[in-house]
């Protein structure tokens, strides 16, 4: 797909809009429920997802960069996010896919509701 629509390909050049592929580590397990189409009925062969914020929220959990904090911070502000409901969805639906420590990810989000989200 990149090679066909990504940055830099005819099809991008000409419709200006480039595909780019983002490797997502952890989602959590229910996530396509919850997927929203942009623009719905606009384009007549492809249709754009993108995740809930709360799931998009976790899907930055595992690498917790700092761009990853930022957006974290961003989305809690902006779309009004209830610490409540990241931590229901985190430990039903995608603490045990994690891999590695997972005290390590527990203390991300942790981190993360004490940091960003209002009490």
């Amino acid at each position: 797909m990149e090679d066909l629509a990504g940055e830099g390909s005819a099809l991008a050049r000409k419709h200006r809009v480039s595909i780019h592929h983002a490797a997502i580590a952890s989602v959590p397990e229910n996530y396509e429920d919850r997927l929203t189409e942009l623009y719905p009925g606009r384009y007549k062969n492809i249709r754009l997802l993108v995740l809930d914020p709360y799931d998009l929220v976790l899907s930055k959990l595992s690498r917790n960069s700092a761009r990853d904090r930022e957006d974290v911070q961003y989305l809690a502000r902006t779309q009004k996010l209830e610490a409540s409901i990241l931590r229901e969805r985190y430990e039903k639906e995608l603490r045990s896919c994690l891999t590695g420590p997972i005290e390590r990810h527990d203390g991300t989000l942790d981190f993360w509701l004490r940091a960003y989200f209002p009490q």
